[in-house]
């Protein structure tokens, strides 16, 4: 099957064949039919990949804690080997899958079923139980494929315990960001887009939000403070 994979050492990405994994117990086998590219995390990753070990250490500073300890316990060049074996190993990219169920023991899914999950871009995955859920009748499978993302913004709004007519600012309106506005408004919440993109700030508006485009000078505090 085809699976797509980013390596971590140069930030190479690359659609490969592997084998078809099998299924185990608490497990869902899913093949795919929809599966959404999150641009904002898998950029990051691919930059991540291209930048220089020195870069790296900076992004992860508890990551290199950890190889300071490795270095005192086994050495220099062990943990050097070790290091760069990590990054060489390829990393499946993607977490946001919709598809038909294969193969289950799970109650509650059987072959056929359409399902959404947290599965990597490949034609076929296996997930955990806990983390795939049935799509509703009605639902097409594109639109599914985005509960993941979905899921992000509404943990963060869950945890802010909105209530109607309150005021929120959502910072960043990329897709996670948007979904959250839309999630906010539908809560009978007024939102306050911020991004430096025109388009995303347009695209927040018509989802009911005010917007301060950062790239026209807007001044958040002064609009928030007549929001």
């Amino acid at each position: 099957m085809k699976q797509i994979l980013q390596n971590l050492s140069n930030g190479e990405t690359s659609l490969v064949d592997v084998p078809c994994p099998k299924n185990i117990k608490s497990n869902i086998l899913i093949a795919t039919t929809t599966t959404v590219v999150s641009a904002g995390t898998e950029r990051m990753l691919v930059n991540f990949g291209k930048s220089s070990y020195i870069s790296k250490a900076r992004q992860q500073p508890d990551k290199v804690k950890m190889v300071l300890n490795k270095v005192v316990t086994d050495g220099l060049m062990t943990t050097i080997d070790a290091v760069r074996s990590k990054l060489d190993q390829p990393l499946p990219l993607g977490y946001c899958n919709a598809g038909v169920v294969l193969e289950s023991d799970v109650d509650g899914f059987e072959s056929g079923d359409r399902v959404v999950s947290n599965g990597n871009h490949a034609e076929v995955v296996r997930v955990p139980k806990n983390l795939c859920v049935k799509i509703p009748n009605g639902v097409d499978d594109e639109s599914a494929s985005f509960t993941v993302l979905g899921a992000i913004g509404l943990q963060g709004i869950r945890l802010i315990q909105p209530t109607m007519g309150e005021c929120f600012v959502v910072t960043g309106l990329g897709l996670i960001g948007l979904l959250c506005v839309q999630m906010l408004r539908a809560n009978g919440c007024r939102v306050l887009g911020v991004d430096f993109d025109s388009n995303k700030c347009e695209l927040a508006r018509k989802f009911g939000a005010e917007t301060v485009d950062l790239s026209k000078g807007e001044d958040p505090i002064i609009v928030a403070q007549s929001f």
